[in-house]
């Protein structure tokens, strides 16, 4: 049990189940913000601590119950009655705090964990009605993200962490279909309805939802995993896609923060590949020794830019029609980008002291049966 000081001028978060998967990432995100004075409810403390914490509450977000108890009747005591009860003290206490609380799409069916859900929601409704305490209702979906127990209600927080752990996954019907939420979104919709929400009674849905096929699920989490041989990247800036990926590498295990690439090295230099991708090209990087030159060659389609970070270099182009040439030089010391330009052959040659280090795009994936790379002289 933590002790409790209001502090002045500050806005009291009461989070129950702050230990659990959502209450680890809103807890998180509002003690980023200093404007918000966070205490905390779990299930070791006890209900007197609780009264106290209500008593000075502005804003109560509900996250706290029992998903799967060895016994049926922890889902009452769980979660109906420890609604209840946060109703009852609120009443006493006279005040009107925001009430969020998290309800699931579960609360549709016709069985134990369901009717209590539904019947906490109705509790809270019949307090918003009875007091004119502002109350939103969250009913979510399966909800997915970092810190989320495996083998407990997250599929997809057992897929990750079993495929990141090279463990087997079993799937019954690859068709299936989920609906899903991201934790991001979710903190990011309640810290949201902490300053949109004043009065009445809510529902409200977290945006976007996705839905997914387990089978899809599955493929999509291997790709993850399978970066690390191919260097194939997934679209992961955006989207379900992005979700999932921040997701699957937060269950990697320590000695997996570090991973090994092929280096190809000659008298020249190394050159090594780092990371492809399925429509926008790959990076590379390569070195060269003082003196030595790399590259003559022209593409008829191929692009590529070339990014000095240590040393100096001379480029060298030739227009392979005209015979018009053209030379720049370029040190690490000025972010400059030299880019080439198809039916231009072109080399780079290492005119300085020290070894020469190049970041190097391709727009597109190196194709050793075709390669759009002919031998020339620049």
């Amino acid at each position: 049990m933590e002790t409790y000081l209001p502090i002045k001028n500050k806005m009291h978060v009461l989070i129950t189940g702050s230990k659990g998967f959502i209450g680890k990432n809103l807890l998180q995100k509002l003690i980023e913000n200093s404007s918000y004075q966070v205490s905390c409810f779990n299930r070791e403390d006890g209900f007197e601590f609780l009264e106290k914490l209500v008593k000075t509450a502005d804003i109560i977000i509900h996250l706290a119950g029992e998903n799967r108890p060895d016994n049926k009747a922890d889902l009452v005591v769980g979660n109906s009655d420890l609604t209840k009860k946060i109703c009852t003290f609120i009443q006493k206490s006279s005040r009107k705090p925001l009430v969020v609380f998290t309800s699931s799409i579960q609360a549709e069916f016709d069985n134990p964990y369901a009717i209590s859900k539904r019947d906490s929601e109705k509790a809270l409704e019949n307090l918003s009605i009875a007091t004119d305490t502002p109350v939103l209702i969250y009913r979510l979906p399966g909800v997915f993200g970092k810190w989320c127990k495996p083998y407990y209600n997250s599929v997809v927080a057992t897929f990750c962490h079993n495929i990141a752990n090279d463990l087997s996954i079993e799937i019954h019907d690859p068709f299936k279909k989920i609906k899903l939420v991201y934790i991001d979104d979710v903190v990011n919709s309640i810290v949201d309805s902490m300053d949109s929400v004043k009065d009445g009674f809510h529902w409200r849905n977290v945006q976007p939802e996705y839905l997914i096929s387990l089978g899809d699920l599955s493929a999509q989490i291997k790709a993850f995993k399978n970066f690390r041989t191919n260097l194939i990247a997934e679209k992961v800036g955006t989207g379900i896609t992005r979700a999932l990926y921040s997701t699957y590498v937060s269950y990697l295990p320590f000695t997996e923060f570090i991973y090994d690439l092929n280096k190809h090295s000659d008298e020249r230099g190394i050159f090594v590949e780092l990371l492809k991708t399925p429509d926008c090209g790959q990076f590379s990087f390569f070195t060269a020794n003082p003196g030595i030159t790399r590259g003559g060659h022209y593409h008829h389609s191929k692009t590529e830019k070339f990014f000095v970070i240590k040393g100096k270099a001379k480029f060298g182009f030739r227009n392979i029609l005209t015979g018009e040439n053209h030379e720049f030089v370029v040190t690490g010391d000025k972010p400059q980008v030299v880019e080439t330009i198809p039916g231009w052959a072109h080399d780079i040659k290492n005119i300085g002291k020290d070894n020469l280090i190049v970041l190097l795009w391709a727009n597109e994936i190196f194709d050793l049966n075709q390669p759009d790379t002919i031998s020339c002289e620049v």
